[in-house]
């Protein structure tokens, strides 16, 4: 969150952000009439504090020059002030938890020079990569739904039957891509000086809440042992949408030492998500799913390094796509697109070719966000309480988060299906993934099994 401090001094910038960012349902007037409010009730509360404090020394002393009379006026002002002191700090207690509640609710600041624009319309496009040499694909590819199907790796139909839409199973050699593609973006960030990390997947309210999912996002979480209409309480669990969670969390509430600095974290975890949008091509397969595998980079930073590990956050995660040789493009976020808590945020998207779409390059097919790289400054340090300290003799600060997909498998399964599709309909798995396939080559596919299948006429 932003700080109430940034808001008394400078609520026009912050009232900007706010409609830049597109959010609604934040009355910031309210919000400053309940700050000033709260400080002059801390103000008031100093104060009968301090003539308490008065008082309660006057009473001994008049008691020893035998005033008792005037002890007893004191004792009874005392008493009075004693009172008046409990209703001043009730309400303000109160207003703290008001405040603290509605200071959620305001998006991080966009940095300075961020491109201003309401939606994806208006995002930035930095460059393109991978386009200059394509490899020879089908005349016509085949969407990877269908192909997936063909080779009997992806099953939609049997995973909506076991868990509902928006699930499936991933078989065979299309599962031991996925573990490749695992393995192999661990190794990639590995050798970039990130440390593992294997979080827990259920995480609490408070640590969603310190991240900037919740209150906001609550609608898109999958809940343990609840409705997500209902109240919860900062333990309750959910099913985490992002390694982001669990990882940023881990030294909530901490101090870490400048030394520390920079911490690289890197996670693998299934996710899960409640994903919103209009059903059809656009969502169709294995593009927007309730569960899926990512491995998560996440780093903790001194502010004034912050921008600088941006930009070598974003060369990280392109690097796996680079040794993928799968064609992308980087895009920088405008504040109407850019999200709740980022400051300033890049995103990542890889050339499907099979369905073309509006605004897709002109080889035709589509693009899909396989990474979004974000600067959150300090606004998730603040709510989770992340701090260090420069020097062992000074305060402690809030340092800055960062955090990017290195990368969503999902959709650079997708994007090798349909890219690396041949003729034959089989697939050639990338060169960089073939060690971690024991030397495969091609998936060729697999025979399908049940009755069904026979009475499909696939299977003899």
């Amino acid at each position: 969150m932003i700080s109430r401090q940034f808001l008394r001094e400078n609520p026009d910038v912050v009232r900007d952000a706010i409609e830049k960012k597109g959010v609604e349902g934040v009355d910031l007037d309210r919000i400053l009439e309940m700050d000033e409010e709260w400080r002059d009730l801390k103000a008031k509360g100093d104060d009968l504090r301090h003539e308490r404090n008065e008082i309660s020394e006057r009473i001994g002393d008049l008691k020893r020059e035998g005033k008792d009379e005037e002890a007893e006026s004191a004792i009874e002002r005392s008493q009075e002030l004693k009172e008046e002191l409990e209703t001043v700090e009730e309400r303000a207690d109160e207003l703290e938890d008001e405040l603290e509640a509605a200071m959620l609710e305001v998006p991080q600041i966009p940095y300075d020079g961020a491109p201003v624009g309401e939606d994806e319309s208006d995002n930035v496009e930095l460059r393109r990569e991978g386009f200059d040499a394509l490899r020879d694909m089908p005349e016509e590819v085949v969407p990877h739904y269908d192909l997936g199907e063909d080779l009997e790796i992806l099953d939609f139909e049997r995973g909506a039957k076991v868990s509902g839409g928006g699930y499936q199973f991933v078989k065979g050699d299309g599962a031991r891509l996925e573990y490749a593609l695992i393995q192999f973006m661990l190794d990639v960030h590995r050798e970039q000086g990130y440390t593992d990390v294997f979080p827990p997947i259920p995480v609490n309210s408070r640590a969603m809440r310190g991240t900037g999912q919740f209150p906001k996002f609550v609608e898109d979480a999958y809940r343990i042992g609840g409705h997500n209409d209902e109240p919860y309480d900062d333990d309750d669990l959910w099913l985490l949408p992002t390694a982001e969670v669990p990882v940023t969390n881990m030294y909530r509430d901490e101090i870490l030492l400048d030394d520390d600095l920079p911490i690289k974290h890197q996670a693998y975890t299934p996710n899960f998500r409640r994903e919103a949008g209009e059903h059809g091509t656009e969502t169709r397969g294995y593009v927007r799913v309730h569960q899926f595998n990512k491995v998560e980079l996440v780093n903790f930073v001194r502010p004034e390094n912050s921008y600088e590990r941006l930009d070598g956050l974003l060369e990280e995660a392109e690097e796996v796509l680079r040794r993928l040789e799968l064609p992308y493009r980087v895009l920088e976020m405008c504040t109407g697109d850019m999200g709740f808590t980022q400051a300033k945020k890049y995103d990542l998207e890889v050339w499907a070719p099979a369905d073309d779409m509006p605004e897709g390059p002109d080889e035709g097919g589509r693009w899909l966000e396989v990474s979004s790289i974000s600067n959150f400054e300090d606004f998730q340090a603040r709510r989770a309480g992340l701090r260090y300290r420069p020097e062992r003799h000074e305060s402690a600060e809030y340092l800055h988060t960062l955090n990017g997909s290195g990368v969503a498998l999902p959709r650079v399964v997708v994007a090798i299906l349909e890219y690396y599709q041949n003729e034959d309909g089989t697939v050639t798995v990338p060169e960089a993934l073939q060690p971690y396939m024991d030397g495969q080559e091609v998936i060729e596919g697999h025979d399908p099994v049940g009755e069904a299948a026979v009475g499909a006429g696939r299977k003899e």
